[in-house]
């Protein structure tokens, strides 16, 4: 199914069991532009959330994540969350359900030969388990993510080409995972099962950073959010990411502060306040250290159409 608008939950005559049951029933993408919107707590198939301008903020686990443009999160099958659109600011979302059977399929042909394949094409029974954590969007997946978009707004919503495109968006995320399960092999643990787990909670600490980045973040709290003591956190934390937390912090910041240079109206010391810098004259000592200008100069470079003259370095 393909929707072009969020449902309304707070509408008195709202369905919240029929919404949900189409989920079991098919693949389903959600390409709108809301304001303003909520969805309760609920128990959800496997799924993809994008957004291309704005946030969207997601409860889960007890925490709270957002995701904004450039990042994408995963959310696994039977998973419970929340997620809402808390200002009056447009945003665009798109968004992928799995249906599971469809799912598993798909991993089971994904981490199966091609004579398994053939000798037991039956299902495997198993979804895909990701990392549930904020993650870059590589070109390939924006590709994939593009050309679904331009399909259903040329032919709307036919099943077979919907599947076939969601079956090549599938294996892409599963050979991310793959990525991420080698980056968690970085992880100073003997066992394989603490690897993981640590790996798991590093990704909650790299989330927590993005997703509060504007507020004054001490390492006690990045250690708290992640259940890793400030020595693990830091020592786990460069040997997977080879930064420090507060290194990956500035740069989150930096890019943050980059992107509002180049796509808004606000001053200085406003950028500086909404990134979390202490005051204006670190932020531009920094923002300087690693752009090689200031932050007026790459704002009038970037006015100016020079931006290739600039190299950025971002996170």
């Amino acid at each position: 199914m393909y929707l072009t608008s969020l449902p309304d939950h707070s509408d008195p005559g709202f369905d919240e069991q029929l919404h949900f049951s189409r989920f079991q029933q098919h693949n389903m993408v959600f390409n709108a532009i809301s304001s303003k919107s909520w969805c309760p707590r609920h128990v959800g198939c496997l799924s993809i959330k994008t957004v291309s301008s704005g946030e969207e903020w997601y409860g889960i686990d007890g925490r709270r994540l957002a995701v904004r443009p450039g990042q994408f999160l995963i959310l696994n099958n039977n998973q419970e969350y929340s997620c809402q659109i808390d200002t009056t600011e447009k945003v665009r979302v798109f968004s992928v359900f799995f249906k599971k059977d469809f799912a598993s399929s798909i991993l089971h042909d994904a981490l199966s030969g091609e004579e398994r394949s053939l000798e037991d094409p039956s299902l495997s029974g198993n979804t895909p388990e990701f990392f549930q954590t904020l993650t870059d969007i590589d070109p390939q997946l924006e590709q994939h993510l593009a050309r679904l978009t331009i399909a259903l707004d040329r032919h709307g919503y036919e099943p077979a080409m919907m599947d076939e495109r969601l079956i090549f968006l599938l294996r892409h995320l599963i050979r991310i995972h793959t990525s991420a399960m080698h980056q968690a092999s970085q992880v100073n643990a003997v066992r394989f099962p603490t690897r993981t787990e640590i790996y798991r909670r590093l990704c909650i600490a790299r989330d927590f950073m993005h997703s509060s980045f504007m507020e004054p973040s001490e390492l006690s709290a990045i250690g708290q959010a992640a259940c890793l003591s400030v020595p693990q956190l830091v020592r786990q934390f460069k040997a997977v990411f080879h930064r420090t937390p507060h290194q990956y912090l500035t740069g989150v910041r930096l890019a943050h502060a980059a992107r509002l240079l180049k796509h808004s109206f606000l001053s200085v010391q406003e950028i500086t306040c909404s990134c979390g810098f202490e005051n204006t004259s670190a932020f531009c000592r920094v923002f300087k250290a690693q752009y090689g200008v200031s932050p007026l100069h790459f704002r009038k470079a970037r006015q100016a159409g020079t931006s290739n003259l600039i190299s950025i370095r971002g996170v």
